[in-house]
């Protein structure tokens, strides 16, 4: 699939908390089909522009387009379609520590209330295979390791065959090795679903550099440079450095 057709777009947006005004009239666009990974020091916004994507947060001003619809404008229900687009794998994880991970991966899908009990049986079964969790169906949160809490919070993502991943932080907290594993699975999940577009949010640059087919960097509530790993070290070296930095 050619990454040319605009399938998100964040025009002018401004956001604000309090007196920290956090994205001050932000432009991005992210392709259908591709990964793009949103770069930036901590309190710059990244976590913020997932948010207001799927409209936890609404924008002060500017237009959110997602195959161009503007989602800042549309009704709640209209919204809630709208966020059936997408799926969210969140820092935390956030599993539900009460449920198996078979109920945690099932309740997207006990949401939505419209497959069969076989059907979604079948989703689960094949959301977790994608993910290498086949055969831990049964246990609880408190059982899994670190890494297998992010996998199966990747497979809860895409049980309902969401057209778009957001992925905030989906390496953080994690060891090396693990690191390396959730970054070989999100391309692995690139490879295996047709057409899927992600959007990362990361401080780790070598996951980024990895996974991305483009990558953003947010600095002073803008987009301060885009494009391809190759472009941003050709272009952009000094602001690639500082980031590589921290700073």
């Amino acid at each position: 699939m050619a990454l040319d057709q605009v399938l998100i777009e964040f025009q002018q947006v401004f956001k604000s908390f309090g007196d920290n005004q956090v994205l001050r009239g932000l432009d991005l666009s992210v392709k259908r089909g591709e990964t793009l990974t949103i770069m930036g020091g901590s309190g710059t916004g990244k976590s913020v522009l997932l948010k207001l994507l799927v409209g936890i947060l609404k924008p002060e001003a500017g237009a959110i387009l997602v195959e161009d619809r503007d989602i800042v404008s549309i009704s709640e229900e209209e919204l809630n379609k709208a966020r059936m687009k997408f799926g969210m794998v969140f820092q935390s994880s956030a599993l539900f520590d009460s449920l198996t991970v078979k109920e945690n991966v099932t309740y997207p899908l006990k949401l939505e209330g419209s497959l069969l009990s076989q059907k979604i049986e079948e989703k689960v079964a094949e959301s977790l295979e994608l993910v290498g969790m086949a055969g831990t169906e049964a246990l609880l949160p408190e059982e899994l390791s670190g890494g297998m809490k992010k996998r199966v919070a990747i497979a809860r993502a895409i049980v309902r065959d969401p057209r778009i991943i957001l992925y905030d932080e989906p390496t953080t907290g994690l060891d090396p090795g693990n690191v390396n594993k959730i970054t070989e699975l999100i391309l692995s999940l690139q490879r295996k679903i047709a057409g899927l577009t992600s959007m990362v949010v990361t401080h780790d640059t070598e996951s980024a550099f990895k996974v991305s087919n483009r990558l953003a960097l947010l600095a002073q509530g803008k987009i301060v440079a885009v494009g391809t790993k190759e472009e941003l070290l050709e272009s952009h070296l000094a602001l690639v450095e500082n980031f590589l930095e921290g700073r």
